[in-house]
């Protein structure tokens, strides 16, 4: 455990910095507030961290059927090959880097506070917080949506309303017992999750023929390209949000890039597999290729079995997608208080897991909160927040990269900046594409949220100089950054 000081109320005046070494406030970089209590706790190791990422960005490939609907088989294959390498590599590689670099809980956060300052570095936790808790939201939602094929009770009503709030809490209380916890049962039920998609794709192998996968889709059937760009960008997204848990991880400069590089192969491939068997083994109309028709296309390949341990794997996917992305928006808050965005209550850790638990009360509330709107709206505009979020991180990396070229960064993108610039620009206009879509309400919502953001920091501001609230801000040495 590195050795910290803290202060209160007011973050230390920077010292002034090497040229082209360390930006200037890695004399204070957050690390972990788990020096603040005497309990022991298991850091995240391999294996789950792998599972981890795994959820964050994927829990299987429910929810790539869309693709197909909106394009035919042949684009929907590509799609899937193709979109990893302009989206999700870059991305996956620059939470790789910049994680060991700067591996402190608040993950995005802690990078552009270093890069732009502690505007940006509020803003970004306003964008991300918000994206990321609103689709939490939706998860014990889809599972009891695919809990109500087997029980109807669950449809409507008092008993949908009781499901939704009874599995939030559970879900939320296992988050609360620990990251190592979670990060094994996210381990459990991956394997549990994938073995049907597995078994079918090896049992649809001899009804397979090859001329299905260039289908361009039925004659007639007009090519939806906003729902297919969606759809990718759903399924492919959020490979930076393990970083706000970057010190939970057992030596994170190590198990970093290894796990976030075979958590991308193994996300890709339990994408494209199911994909490749199904389209190649099943015709049927294009329009039934929606949200949940891999559990029907199960059923055509081997039987009914099949399709009930598909959607059961299904509950359980809804629940690792909770746990991981609860984990992250918890631990970001966590960061925060340790980056004096947020006050130092933020920071209080449970005494017998060592857990953020207020975190994890606060993410759990908003949750809660947008699980019983119909938040169409809200969705899109949290993709827009998210989206604007991803511009400012990748702009946040360039400028580290250029401002400080000798920063010690124990994994490197081995691409010079010109090169990182062109990796950067490519997904940038995809995000801008995927804002310059979106409505009148989209754009009025996230306004008003960035708007939140910004009278947030404000607010903590003169918080700080009042003295109405007690901040801290984490620091260790220069010399424990270099060890």
């Amino acid at each position: 455990m590195s050795s910290q000081s803290t202060k209160e109320s007011q973050p230390p005046p920077p010292a002034p910095p090497p040229p082209t070494t360390m930006p200037p406030t890695s004399q204070h970089l957050p690390t972990t507030t788990a020096a603040t209590t005497t309990t022991t706790t298991r850091k995240l190791t391999l294996i789950p961290l792998i599972f981890l990422i795994y959820f964050e960005v994927a829990g299987g490939p429910y929810g790539e059927e869309p693709a197909v609907q909106a394009a035919g088989p042949l684009f929907a294959i590509l799609g899937f090959l193709i979109f990893p390498f302009i989206w999700s590599i870059p991305e996956a590689l620059i939470t790789a880097e910049l994680s060991t670099a700067f591996p402190g809980n608040g993950g995005f956060v802690i990078w552009a506070d270093k890069a732009f300052g502690p505007f940006f570095g509020s803003l970004m936790g306003t964008w991300k917080f918000l994206s990321g808790v609103i689709n939490i939201a939706a998860f014990p939602a889809l599972c009891i949506d695919y809990l109500k094929r087997l029980f109807p009770i669950f449809s409507s009503g008092l008993p949908r309303t009781l499901a939704i709030l009874i599995s939030t809490l559970m879900f939320s209380f296992l988050n609360f017992t620990g990251l190592s916890i979670v990060g094994y049962f996210a381990v459990g039920l991956g394997i549990v999750s994938l073995a049907p998609f597995v078994l079918m794709s090896l049992i649809a192998i001899p009804q397979i023929k090859p001329h299905r996968w260039i289908s361009l889709g039925q004659k007639g059937v007009k090519k939806d390209w906003n729902l297919f760009f969606n759809t990718l960008f759903w399924n492919l997204n959020f490979w930076d949000n393990v970083s706000t848990m970057a010190g939970e991880v057992e030596n994170p400069k190590k198990t970093f890039p290894v796990a976030l590089f075979s958590a991308v192969i193994f996300t890709c491939l339990g994408y494209i597999i199911p994909l490749v068997a199904v389209t190649g083994a099943v015709t049927v109309d294009q329009s039934e290729w929606e949200t949940g028709f891999m559990a029907d296309a199960a059923r055509m390949i081997s039987g009914n079995w099949l399709k009930i341990w598909i959607e059961i794997g299904a509950v359980l996917s809804g629940i690792g997608l909770f746990e991981a992305q609860l984990s992250s928006s918890a631990y970001q808050l966590d960061g925060m208080a340790d980056l004096a965005f947020l006050p130092k209550f933020f920071s209080l850790r449970s005494k017998w897991f060592n857990t953020p638990w207020v975190g994890i009360l606060v993410s759990t509330v908003f949750a809660l909160a947008v699980s019983y709107m119909s938040y169409t709206d809200i969705v899109s505009s949290a993709n827009f927040l998210y989206s604007l979020g991803m511009i400012l991180e990748f702009s946040s990396f360039l400028w580290l990269r250029k401002k400080y070229p000798q920063m010690k960064r124990p994994y490197k993108v081995p691409l010079k900046l010109p090169a990182l610039i062109v990796m950067c620009l490519i997904p940038s206009v995809f995000l801008v594409f995927i804002m310059a879509i979106a409505t009148k309400t989209v754009y009025l919502v996230s306004g008003l949220m960035t708007v939140g953001g910004i009278a947030w920091f404000l607010l903590m501001k003169v918080c700080k100089s009042k003295g109405w609230l007690k901040f801290q801000r984490v620091v260790v040495d220069d010399e424990e950054l270099e060890s």
